[in-house]
């Protein structure tokens, strides 16, 4: 049970008391906060432990809630912009109220319907829970080593590659000629740590590093043509982002693939396609 309530957290809290508005979870230090109507069930009984997500509702109040946000206080997150205003824009992060990111917090144009990568911050004036695209990342990742996986999120895009957070902490990068499948900014994945730089800064891979992923092609060249009828308009001669779109691979692994399948008579090759052997 949580000694003092936290904002912005996962809090595990005492059912205190009933009232008409709705239930009071209890801290150790005994202060209480508001579990609304809605939220609350039978199965919710006076002195048992609940787990709650604690915001501010509209009047700026500690407010309970069983939902569970997209994002808790000090993560980053990738958010769609729900509305806008002059002093800033509202992102969905899965709760009643959506999240401010003030004008002063962001480095980009917010439009409806944008996806962004911001941090979740307290606000030192407010005490609210607000978002922000201005954050500066660790360059002391002294916790990761060569190969390790890690949780990354694409939050911009470079000349060089796209620009990832590593474990909600660290600054890495994932060149464009080693990605091999659609990716853009927002996108959440496991990837691995290829280099880490005398900078601070980490190199990433998709991939796991020196994992043979060449010998999964063929199968996965088979199955995409079997989701698609049986054939598709790709041969030895496709344009290599076409290939890249559909198969998720270097062209070069796609024509060894198809040599492959054609070698162990699982494909028709045609002029200007691919067919599985019936």
């Amino acid at each position: 049970m949580n000694e003092k309530i936290e904002l912005g957290s996962l809090n595990t809290l005492r059912i205190n008391r009933v009232s008409e508005p709705g239930i009071y979870l209890i801290a150790g230090d005994e202060e209480e906060v508001l579990l609304p109507n809605c939220y609350v069930t039978k199965e919710m009984d006076i002195d048992s432990t609940l787990e709650v997500f604690i915001y501010t509702d509209s009047e700026d109040r500690l407010v309970a809630t069983t939902l569970k946000p997209y994002a808790m206080k000090n993560d980053f997150a990738s958010l769609e912009v729900v509305d806008t205003a002059n002093f800033g824009a509202f992102l969905d992060m899965g709760l009643p109220k959506d999240l401010l990111v003030p004008k002063n917090k962001q480095k980009s144009t917010f439009n409806v319907g944008d996806i962004k990568v911001i941090k979740v911050l307290e606000d030192d004036k407010t005490n609210r829970l607000i978002g922000s695209e201005k954050f500066d990342l660790s360059k002391e990742p002294d916790d990761l080593e060569i190969n390790d996986e890690v949780e990354i999120i694409l939050y911009t895009k470079t000349p060089l590659g796209f620009k990832v957070i590593v474990n909600n902490k660290y600054e890495g990068l994932i060149y464009h000629n080693e990605i091999f499948e659609n990716i853009q900014i927002g996108d959440k994945k496991r990837a691995y740590v290829k280099f880490l730089r005398e900078d601070g800064k980490v190199d990433i891979s998709l991939q796991k590093i020196g994992a043979k992923k060449s010998d999964d092609n063929p199968s996965k060249v088979l199955n995409i043509l079997e989701e698609n009828g049986g054939e598709l308009g790709f041969t030895y001669k496709s344009d290599a982002e076409d290939i890249k779109d559909v198969f998720g691979m270097s062209k070069k692994a796609f024509k060894a693939s198809l040599t492959k399948l054609i070698e162990d008579e699982k494909i028709t090759l045609l002029e200007d396609k691919i067919s599985i052997k019936k």
